[in-house]
C-alpha cells in the first residue's frame, strides 16, 4: 500500500462516500444555494432598478431645486428693487420735508427779524421824540400845549427826514 496510489476497497468506498454527500447536496443542498443566489440577484436587480429611479428622481428634483432657485433669485431682486425705490423715495421725501423746514425756519426768523427791527426803530423813534419834546421844552422854556400832537408832528418831521434821506 502505497500513500500515493489507492488500494481499490479504499477507492470505493471514496467513491461511494463522494455519491452521497453528492446525492444529499443535489437533493437538499443546490435547490437551497439556487435560491438563495437568484434571490441575490433580484435583490441586487431591484437595487440597481431603484438606484436608477433615486438618480432620475433626484435629477428632477436638481432641476425642480433649480427653477426655484432662479425663482428666488428674481424675488429676491424684485424685492431689492423695490426696496431702493422706497428707500430713495424716502430720502427724497425727508429731504423734502427737511427743506420745508428749513425755509420755513427762514421765514419766520426773517418775520421775527424784521419785527424785532420795527420794534426798535419805533422805539428809537419814541425816544428821539421824547428827547426832542424835552429839548423844545427847555428852549422854548415852557412846555407845548399837547404831549400828542407834539409826538405826531415830531413823527411827521421825522418821517420826511426819512424819506428824503434813503
Amino acid at each position: 500500500m502505497s500513500l500515493l496510489v489507492p488500494d481499490t476497497g479504499l477507492l470505493f468506498w471514496m467513491i461511494f462516500s463522494f455519491g452521497i454527500v453528492f446525492f444529499i447536496l443535489v437533493k437538499f443542498g443546490f435547490p437551497v444555494i439556487t435560491k438563495a443566489v437568484e434571490k441575490r440577484n433580484q435583490f441586487i436587480e431591484s437595487s440597481l432598478e431603484a438606484a436608477c429611479q433615486a438618480r432620475e428622481q433626484l435629477a428632477a428634483v436638481n432641476t425642480q431645486a433649480e427653477v426655484i432657485l432662479q425663482e428666488a433669485r428674481s424675488k429676491r431682486n424684485t424685492i431689492l428693487n423695490e426696496a431702493q425705490e422706497i428707500r430713495n423715495k424716502m430720502l427724497n421725501e425727508a429731504r423734502e420735508a427737511a427743506e420745508t423746514e428749513a425755509r420755513f425756519k427762514i421765514d419766520r426768523a426773517h418775520a421775527e427779524i424784521e419785527e424785532s427791527r420795527n420794534k426798535a426803530i419805533i422805539s428809537i423813534r419814541d425816544e428821539v421824540t421824547g428827547i426832542s419834546v424835552k429839548i423844545a421844552e427847555k428852549v422854548l422854556g415852557e412846555r407845548l400845549q399837547s404831549d400828542e400832537k407834539q409826538r405826531a408832528l415830531i413823527n411827521r418831521l421825522l418821517d420826511d427826514e426819512l424819506v428824503s434821506n434813503a
